[in-house]
C-alpha cells in the first residue's frame, strides 16, 4: 500500500472537509428550493471515500455507486462546480442538468454513477470488471452499495457470477445502519453483513469505516488481490450518516442522542486531531485549510447560481432515435 504520510493526512482533512461543506451547502440550497427532487447526503461517511482513493489507482480503476453519489466524483477529479451545477439542474452540469442528484456520471474520470434503483449498480459494477478482464486491462472496479441493497436478489446473482468468473471487483457495503429507515437488525437474522461473502467462498471482512486509514488498508488488500487475478472481495464498511436517508427523512427511527454519540468519532475530527497531535499542522494551518474549503464551496455555489438552465431541445437531443427500427411502423 502507498505509505500514509503527513501529506496523506493533510489531503484527507482538506478533502473530507470540502466534501462535508459541499453537502452542507446542498442541504442549505435544497431548503431554498434551488435543488429539487430527492437529495441524499454523505455526511459522516467521508472516511470511506478518502481511504478508497488512497488505495485505488485513479488513473485506471473504476468506481460505481448508488444515489448517495455527490462526493465520489469530486474525489476522482470531476470539477466540483459542474457537480454543483448538475444538482441545480443547470446546463453546465455534468449531464447538462438532466441527471440531477442521483445521476452524477463521468466516464473521463472513471466514475460510472449515480443510480437511483436500489442495487441496480451492483451487476453493472461486475460488468465493468468483466470488461476489464475480457480486454486484459489491469484495472479493478470498486462497487459500492448501501446495507439495504444487500437484501436485493441482484446482489446474490452478481456475487455468484463474480466469484465463478474470478472478476477484478471489490464489493463495498456502506453500512450506515438504517438503509432508508429500517435498521439492519430488523431485516435479517444476522447483522454481520460481511458474512454473506462466506456463502460464495469469497474473501470477506468487516471494516471500521469511520477511520480512513483502516479503509485504505482493507481496500488495498482487496484491490491487490483482484489485480493479481485472484477474484472479488466482499467488505462491510461500518459507517454512520449524520443526516437522514434523504432531506425528506424525519428520522423517527433514531434518537438525537445516538447521532451525537457517533459524532464523537467523526472521521474529520479524528483526522484533524492526528494532524495536531503529530504536529503535521498548526491551528493556523488548519484555519487556512478551512478558509480554502469555504472559498471553494462559495465558488461552486456562485457558478451554479450564475449558470443558465439548459434549452428545452437538449432533452430531445439526448434521446436515442433509430429511423429504421424494425418493430414499429414508420407511420403511426
Amino acid at each position: 500500500m502507498k505509505k500514509i504520510t503527513k501529506a496523506t493526512y493533510l489531503k484527507w482533512y482538506e478533502d473530507m472537509l470540502f466534501w462535508r461543506k459541499f453537502e452542507d451547502k446542498l442541504a442549505q440550497v435544497y431548503i431554498q428550493q434551488k435543488v429539487r427532487g430527492f437529495l441524499h447526503l454523505y455526511n459522516g461517511q467521508e472516511a470511506i471515500l478518502a481511504g478508497a482513493l488512497h488505495a485505488m489507482d485513479t488513473e485506471k480503476d473504476r468506481m460505481i455507486t448508488a444515489y448517495r453519489n455527490h462526493v465520489q466524483p469530486l474525489g476522482l477529479g470531476v470539477d466540483p462546480k459542474r457537480v454543483m451545477a448538475e444538482l441545480y439542474g443547470k446546463g453546465t452540469g455534468t449531464s447538462q442538468g438532466l441527471g440531477g442528484s442521483m445521476h452524477i456520471f463521468s466516464k473521463e474520470h472513471r466514475f460510472y454513477g449515480g443510480h437511483g434503483i436500489v442495487g441496480g449498480q451492483i451487476p453493472l459494477g461486475a460488468g465493468l470488471a468483466f470488461a476489464d478482464k475480457y480486454f486484459k486491462r489491469d484495472a479493478v472496479t470498486l462497487t459500492f452499495m448501501g446495507d439495504g441493497a444487500t437484501r436485493q436478489g441482484s446482489l446474490h446473482e452478481t456475487l455468484t457470477m463474480a466469484v465463478n468468473w474470478n472478476l477484478p471487483v471489490v464489493f463495498c457495503v456502506e453500512n450506515n445502519g438504517y438503509a432508508m429507515g429500517t435498521s439492519v437488525a430488523r431485516t435479517a437474522k444476522s447483522t454481520d453483513i460481511w458474512k454473506l461473502g462466506n456463502g460464495y467462498e469469497m474473501p470477506c471482512a468487516p471494516v471500521d469505516a469511520m477511520d480512513p486509514e483502516k479503509v485504505a488498508e482493507a481496500l488495498d488488500e482487496a484491490i491487490t488481490r483482484a489485480r493479481k487475478g485472484e477474484g472479488p472481495t466482499f467488505l462491510e464498511l461500518k459507517t454512520y450518516r449524520y443526516r437522514g436517508h434523504s432531506m425528506s427523512d424525519a428520522q423517527h427511527y433514531r434518537t438525537k442522542e445516538e447521532v451525537a454519540e457517533y459524532q464523537k468519532i467523526d472521521p474529520i475530527t479524528k483526522v484533524r486531531d492526528i494532524l495536531i497531535e503529530k504536529k503535521y499542522a498548526t491551528e493556523d494551518d488548519i484555519k487556512k485549510i478551512d478558509k480554502r474549503v469555504k472559498d471553494k464551496v462559495k465558488e461552486c455555489e456562485q457558478f451554479a447560481e450564475e449558470s443558465a438552465f439548459p434549452e428545452k431541445n437538449v432533452m430531445y437531443d439526448v434521446v436515442y432515435e433509430q429511423e429504421d427500427y424494425p418493430f414499429l411502423p414508420h407511420k403511426l
